[in-house]
């Protein structure tokens, strides 16, 4: 295993920069995902750490020693991609030998390794089988036992899963991190699925435009994001946002947004007439019948809202309605019987109200 360092590292094709001087520390061990929309650079940082795309400028370290001009050959990880990347004429059991053989392994540490690996991954019953005739799940556990039997100080994962269907992401997501706690090695995984990064990642790294964002645990960024991208980027439902003012001096400030009042944190202390962002995760939005509320007219901290679709989870149904003008999510586990068109109010929990500045869209 090993630590990864990426100090001050630039990717530039001719005069187009993909890489801003980027700084990131991987612990020995940890399990790290590069979370950004298609067209980031997380995955051309993946193939710089593998030594599949030359350095521009800036470093990259593996345990201190700098590993720029090592080939990939030589770095000693192991990268499992998008599409298996499995020869169909080899069985499963050649698939995952094939390393070992090209570096003249012994063939009994060859079958042990293979015989580990095929246990771990459930291929035991698979390995004298030719890539067509598995699934996709099963095709991608080859690919990973390819790369474990190679025993690296590093995994590198490339959206290894966005060929599966729903079903099969949700199984070889527990399946991967299920492997990293038992083999405990240096994991960098890319994704564009936040899902993904939130239920895998010891750390979350968000990139956009070649620069990172935020990085933290999943919880520190879910419930703290530095600005306006990180906090709509993460979460499904996303976060609402709704543009607003500040009217009113001290703690009788308050957010209007087109003539609807938002309460803002007593604690907090904001220059009248300053444009802000507003932000509420969708599960901290109550949500309650108009027509059950007795005396709606002086429930000052419930907003009016009108139904615009609901979509039944099973376990939570989304609300989306229209507030001042803008869409709005709600989550609810109640068994509400909601209508489009209908009136409702939206009580929300002042105490996870999230603030951006209107102009620089940074946390306030």
């Amino acid at each position: 295993m090993a630590s990864v360092k990426i100090s001050n590292l630039q990717k530039r094709y001719g005069n187009i920069e993909v890489l801003h001087e980027l700084d990131l520390d991987v612990a020995d061990g940890r399990f790290i995902v590069l979370l950004g929309p298609s067209g980031c650079g997380k995955s051309t940082l993946l193939r710089m750490i593998a030594g599949l795309e030359s350095v521009t400028s800036g470093d990259i370290l593996f345990d201190g020693k700098r590993m720029n001009d090592v080939h990939a050959k030589d770095r000693n990880i192991a990268m499992v991609f998008q599409n298996y990347a499995l020869y169909a004429h080899m069985s499963v059991r050649k698939n995952m030998a094939f390393s070992m053989r090209l570096n003249k392994t012994d063939k009994k540490t060859i079958d042990e390794k293979v015989n580990w690996a095929s246990s771990i991954l459930g291929l035991d019953e698979y390995l004298d089988r030719l890539p067509k005739e598995l699934s996709g799940g099963q095709r991608q556990r080859v690919a990973m036992g390819r790369a474990i039997v190679r025993d690296p100080e590093v995994f590198l994962f490339d959206e290894p899963l966005s060929n599966l269907d729903a079903k099969l992401r949700v199984q070889m997501r527990t399946e991967i991190k299920d492997l990293h706690q038992r083999l405990n090695t240096t994991t960098v995984y890319v994704t564009h699925d936040q899902i993904e990064a939130m239920t895998m990642a010891d750390e979350v790294v968000i990139m956009r435009d070649g620069y990172i964002e935020q990085s933290g645990t999943p919880m520190e960024i879910y419930d703290h994001p530095n600005n306006l991208f990180v906090a709509q980027f993460i979460g499904s439902p996303s976060m609402n946002i709704l543009e607003c003012e500040v009217a009113g001096q001290g703690a009788s400030s308050v957010a209007v947004c087109k003539g609807v009042t938002l309460p803002l944190p007593l604690e907090r202390s904001f220059s009248t007439g300053s444009k802000i962002h507003y932000g509420i995760r969708p599960e901290h939005l109550q949500i309650s019948k108009k027509s059950a509320m007795h005396d709606s007219a002086g429930d000052q901290s419930s907003l009016s809202a009108t139904v615009r679709v609901v979509e039944p989870t099973g376990p939570e149904i989304h609300v989306y309605a229209s507030l001042a003008g803008q869409d709005i999510c709600a989550i609810t586990r109640e068994r509400l019987e909601l209508q489009p068109g209908e009136e409702i109010l939206l009580r929300p929990d002042i105490s996870h109200v999230h603030l951006f500045d209107g102009e620089t869209s940074n946390a306030l």
